[in-house]
């Protein structure tokens, strides 16, 4: 998943998005002439073709969308259970195919997050640095949209004053209960300041948004391409719309089979500590790490030990401090060094860490307020009390004795924890025949772990699982993992069935 706290969403993209000022020209709908789209009981729902107009401007120095990207406002159920009731609106963009008489058809694609604005990546087709390549530009229409209540497509409002009462880590059956009494007070708030909206930001209502989307352009089929949490709503659109997808790309994949917290915190954990076991091999074989010639994972293992005797000192520039680290902090600090630093920047962290000597980044913890609107929607992690919560964390730390947990997978589980919106069940299976699929994934992706890559693959009847041996998330890009960003355009490119 990705989110401006945690990941950034694509290396190298703007993030522009909350800072685009809404626009009426951006709104506008068009006079009859309707197509379909699906509600949740399988019967018609008139959508309206789609009126173009301008995109709105970027407040400096954000720079402005391309000028090809157009940009309008399809209008969907509230509540797709209740198709004639209240509607919300979707911010949409395109960047129409530059070679129109080579035009493939549209592809639609979502940056993931969850909480973030996916219309960038319309608005943005073109960029040099983040954008679409020449060649897919020529092929697609580009579509992109704000997830219901991301960005301009309403933005959800919560009490966000509320986050900071919670207890990140909870220590004792009295934290742990204070911990989901907050997190339904956050929710409750979010239903007050957004409305019922707040109850309806799942990835089913959001793949619904998808077809509406589909049926507005009027398009019979549409190609997908969806990067971290985007997979999942590129899974929700096929399991509901089989037939309705041309192809289907997924670049680091969500674990579709909606795990129970422990084995969500167990697969995001091993994946750290495997990522540790990958740096100590390096760092045996490499003099530019910091620690060379020392056993990494034993270096690991001191600093616990030490955080829990409560020795363990942040470091500085001439020895420790006097400012104590304890295990959920160290916990906290390797996950984010170990997936998102450089072996080099990694090691010499840790070397500070271990001789007291020199700087270590540290990084926030906590969940936006987004992941809980989505996610806990989606997954059911409800844990039953504190002794569950402990016994799942001791296992956990037995699977992952070097690193201890996933600090960003904890973060995401505890945030559920006596939130007021419960799961939504999963969905049934529409008819129809499914294109073969691609899933594309690196080894030691912290956010999206591997194990979970292969179980959306093996979930659709044909698929192929592109693997790349490094450390990293959101493959689709230029630089180290640009091979990925081939196999994926040449999947979408090539004819379809």
């Amino acid at each position: 998943m990705n989110t401006s706290m945690r990941v950034n969403p694509k290396p190298g993209r703007r993030v522009v998005a909350v800072f685009l000022a809404l626009s009426a020209s951006a709104a506008v709908l068009a006079a009859p002439g309707a197509a379909a789209a699906q509600q949740s009981d399988g019967a018609a729902v008139s959508v309206p073709p789609i009126h173009w107009g301008a995109c709105p401007k970027a407040e400096p120095p954000y720079p402005d969308p391309s000028p090809r990207a157009q940009c309008a406002t399809v209008e969907v159920p509230l509540d797709w259970a209740k198709p004639n009731g209240p509607k919300t609106g979707i911010f949409v963009a395109r960047y129409r195919a530059t070679d129109p008489a080579r035009r493939i058809g549209v592809l639609m694609s979502n940056p993931g997050g969850p909480g973030t604005p996916g219309a960038d990546d319309a608005l943005y087709a073109d960029d040099p640095v983040s954008g679409y390549s020449p060649a897919m530009l020529q092929r697609f229409d580009v579509i992109g949209f704000d997830p219901r209540g991301i960005g301009r497509s309403r933005n959800a409002d919560c009490d966000e004053a509320i986050t900071g009462q919670i207890p990140s880590r909870p220590r004792d059956a009295a934290e742990f209960e204070r911990l989901r009494a907050l997190n339904g007070r956050l929710a409750a708030s979010c239903l007050e300041r957004t409305g019922p909206l707040a109850a309806h930001m799942d990835g089913e209502s959001v793949a619904r948004d998808m077809d509406a989307i589909r049926a507005a352009l009027g398009e019979r089929r549409i190609s997908f391409l969806g990067h971290s949490y985007g997979t999942f709503l590129g899974e929700r659109y096929a399991r509901l719309f089989p037939s309705r997808l041309r192809a289907l790309a997924l670049d680091s994949a969500m674990d579709p089979d909606r795990p129970n917290a422990e084995r969500y915190l167990t697969d995001g954990s091993v994946t750290i500590d495997d990522t540790l076991k990958r740096l100590a091999a390096w760092c045996e074989k490499d003099t530019a790490c910091a620690l060379n010639g020392k056993d990494l994972t034993a270096v690991t293992d001191t600093l616990f030990a030490r955080a829990d005797a409560g020795t363990l000192r942040e470091p500085g520039p001439n020895g420790p401090t006097r400012t104590a680290v304890d295990a959920d902090r160290l916990a906290d600090f390797l996950t984010f060094a170990l997936g998102k630093g450089s072996p080099e920047e990694t090691a010499r962290q840790l070397a500070a860490l271990y001789t007291g000597k020199g700087e270590v980044r540290w990084s926030p913890t906590g969940t936006e307020l987004a992941w809980r609107l989505v996610l806990c929607q989606d997954y059911d992690f409800r844990i039953r009390d504190y002794a569950e919560y402990r016994a799942i964390r001791e296992r956990v730390a037995k699977a992952a004795p070097h690193v201890r947990y996933n600090a960003q997978a904890l973060d995401i589980v505890l945030g559920c924890q006596g939130w007021s919106m419960p799961p939504k069940p999963q969905p049934a299976r529409g008819r129809g025949n499914l294109p073969p699929v691609l899933v594309v994934n690196a080894t030691h992706d912290l956010a999206t772990p591997l194990p979970g890559a292969r179980r959306m693959a093996r979930s659709f009847p044909e698929a192929s699982l592109f693997t790349m041996d490094v450390v990293g998330h959101w493959l689709y890009r230029r630089g180290g993992t640009e091979e990925a960003m081939r196999v994926i355009d040449t999947y979408l490119t090539r004819p379809q069935g």
